[in-house]
Formats: C-alpha cells, structure tokens, sequence
C-alpha cells in the first residue's frame, strides 16, 4: 500500500480518532493540517479496520458489531451534540441541554459498566468514537460553564475515561488543551453571535 495521509484538524474531536486508530493499527502516516470542519465520518474508521487487520477495532461476533455500530452512531448524534448543545445554550435552554446531555451520558454509563474499555480490555470503535469525552469534553464544561462528566455521577464513565487518556498512543495525538479552549471560545462566541442576530 502507498504513503499513508492523515488530513485533519488538530481542535476536530472526530480527525483524532482517525490518528488513534492508525497508531493503534501501528500504521505510519504522514499528517497534514487542514480544516476539516464537518467532513470526518466513523466509515473511516470502519475503513482503517477492513484495511489493517491487526488490533481490530470492531468484534468478530456480526451481532457485537452490530451493536457496536450503533453506540458509536449514538456517541455522534446524541452525546457530542448534546455536549456541544450544552455548551452554548444560555438560560432556561441550558438547563434543557445539559439535562439532555446528562442523560446521553447515563446510557454510556451502562454500557461500560465492569469493562476497562467499551470494546472489553482492548481499545476497540466505541472507545475511539467516545475518546473526545476525557479530552474535550472537559473543555466544553469549563468554557460553557457546567459539568457534565461527574465521577460521582458517572463512576464507571470516569474511570473508562481516565485509562483511555492515559493510554500512550492516545496521548500522543491529543491536541493541546490551550488550543481547545481558544477554539470552543471562539466557536461558542460566534454561535452566540448568529443567534443575536436572528
């Protein structure tokens, strides 16, 4: 196979999981910066699975894998947008948000509950596609002042979060979290700004 190319966006919590997923499969890749706002999917991942077939991201079991897929679709539609939602709601509707959030949260809760990781002991999709929880999930909650991902709350999401952040491979891509902060300000603030303007 050729070179391999990486072109993401450092701030993007979907391009990261492409780059755990490549140094997890122990593939070499050559990595340019690029706004890719909007454009990164789970397919790629399932890609980089099919391609690469050491340390396999999904179950062998169709029916695990299944059901694998359908976490990862709920981790996108439902926590990250409702984290972000949260995160620039202001007044009452922050209240809707963040309980929203908080009840996407509890889902995950079940479904890591007894395990190291969603995938078992090894990192596996799930895993990769919820990864921005320990990472920008914590900047979401300082910049738009809440908390969501309470280690009372959420005990067994806490300690997932705590050993998938400090995996090497995983803390080798993070973004500097200075850099999260300018970005989600600015995104929060031009947010703020179009619906001022409405």
């Amino acid at each position: 196979m050729g070179e391999v190319k990486l072109i993401a966006s450092t701030e993007s919590l979907f391009c990261v999981r492409i780059e755990w997923a490549l140094k997890l499969k122990g593939v070499e890749y050559k990595y340019i910066e690029e706004d890719l706002r909007s454009k990164s999917k789970t397919v790629i991942l399932e890609y980089i699975d099919e391609t690469w077939k050491e340390n396999p991201l999904l179950p062998q079991d169709p029916y695990q894998r299944a059901l694998a897929r359908c976490w990862a679709k709920f981790v996108d539609e439902k926590c990250v947008f409702g984290a972000w939602g949260a995160c620039i709601a202001k007044g009452e509707e922050k209240e809707k948000a963040v309980e929203s959030a908080l009840e996407s949260l509890a889902f995950l809760e079940k479904q890591i509950q007894g395990k190291k990781f969603f995938g078992g002991e090894q990192i596996g999709l799930l895993d990769l596609v919820a990864g921005w929880i320990p990472h920008w999930l914590n900047v979401m909650e300082e910049v738009g002042g809440m908390k969501l991902l309470d280690a009372e709350q959420f005990p067994s999401l806490h300690e997932w979060a705590q050993n998938f952040i400090h995996t090497s491979l995983v803390k080798e891509c993070l973004p500097p979290r200075e850099k999260l902060v300018n970005y989600f300000n600015a995104s929060v603030s031009y947010m703020h700004s179009l619906a001022a303007n409405k």
